[in-house]
């Protein structure tokens, strides 16, 4: 993987010993491959973080590509969108994972 692309545990996060992890996520031959771990009791809080993730991503392509932060917000929602109305949707898991 390229370092461009490699990223780092927050400080705040390392030193935090009751901190989670969840979720991983990558793009790889052409489509999206994750590790989840159902963390939470109520599965509602992991939506709660995804539409975290939105809103932090849309910043990201703010500063990082100059889009208007709002018109990225709604790119990002349109995407979601997309996908749960999609009817190809299907979670494989891959031998190995848990």
């Amino acid at each position: 993987m390229s370092e461009e692309f490699l990223m780092k545990t927050p400080d705040s996060v390392a030193s935090d010993p009751e901190a989670i992890e969840f979720t991983r996520m990558w793009w790889s031959r052409g489509e999206p491959v994750m590790s989840v771990k159902p963390a939470f009791d109520d599965p509602r809080t992991y939506g709660q973080m995804l539409a975290y993730a939105a809103k932090h991503m849309a910043h990201g392509y703010a500063v990082r590509h100059g889009m208007d932060e709002k018109q990225a917000y709604s790119k990002i929602l349109a995407g979601i969108s997309d996908v749960l109305q999609s009817p190809g949707v299907e979670t494989v898991t891959e031998e190995g994972a848990q």
